[in-house]
């Protein structure tokens, strides 16, 4: 039985709302994926913020649960407009690394690899992964378990595209994503608001998954 502890909300709501419910599951595995966004808002305490992802490992662990993580990579890699708080999302890694080595808890090295920061690996907001991305993400992290059959291809580059965007193309692509995602994100935050108000997830609740095929092991 597996229980995920992440989302990309506050951290201290993240330990606050799923924290409890994944306990109550006893799981055998837990993932704790959370901060960065704490990371990308003005007057960040980092930490803070490693201190709520370190009482989740505390918790998990204690419980007998394996637990994994990953590290963030560099956004301004991803998004050049976001690079002068880039250094922030690297030092939460590191806090992330050094809590994860006092309870036990396995590291995903996915920030160390190139392959992390290609556009194609992130939705059009830059800052959910997309579907290639969760890929890579999940093989890093059974690799990182010692899965049988996983193996190191997630960090191997993307097949180079067929053309070289221009200067000007770069710069009318940062300008399109500031007007449709990092404006209305300024907006939501000096309002208080979050871009989840109002919404409701797919799984809101930690229920069992029904097993493929074949497959008669429970899962969640």
């Amino acid at each position: 039985m597996a229980a995920p502890v992440a989302d990309l909300v506050r951290e201290r709501q993240v330990r606050a709302e799923q924290l409890a419910p994944a306990l109550a599951m006893r799981p055998d595995l837990a993932t704790v994926v959370a901060g960065v966004n704490d990371a990308l808002r003005p007057g960040c305490d980092l930490d803070e913020v490693a201190g709520h992802v370190e009482a989740m490992f505390a918790a998990l662990t204690a419980q007998g649960a394996t637990v994994a993580t990953l590290m963030f990579p560099d956004v301004g890699r991803i998004t050049p407009l976001a690079r002068p708080i880039g250094h922030r999302v690297l030092a939460l890694n590191a806090r992330i690394r050094e809590a994860a080595d006092r309870h036990g808890v396995v590291v995903a090295e996915t920030a160390a690899h190139a392959a992390a920061t290609d556009p194609r690996l992130w939705s059009a907001d830059r800052l959910h992964a997309g579907p290639l991305g969760h890929t890579r993400i999940a093989a890093a992290v059974a690799q990182a378990l010692g899965l049988p059959g996983s193996d190191d291809k997630w960090t191997l580059p993307l097949p180079a595209e067929g053309t070289d965007i221009s200067v000007w193309g770069t710069v009318g692509a940062e300008l399109r994503w500031a007007g449709t995602f990092l404006g209305p994100w300024v907006g939501r935050r000096l309002r208080g608001r979050s871009s989840g108000d109002g919404r409701q997830a797919k799984r809101p609740a930690l229920l069992p998954v029904a097993a493929s095929a074949g497959d008669t092991s429970p899962s969640v």
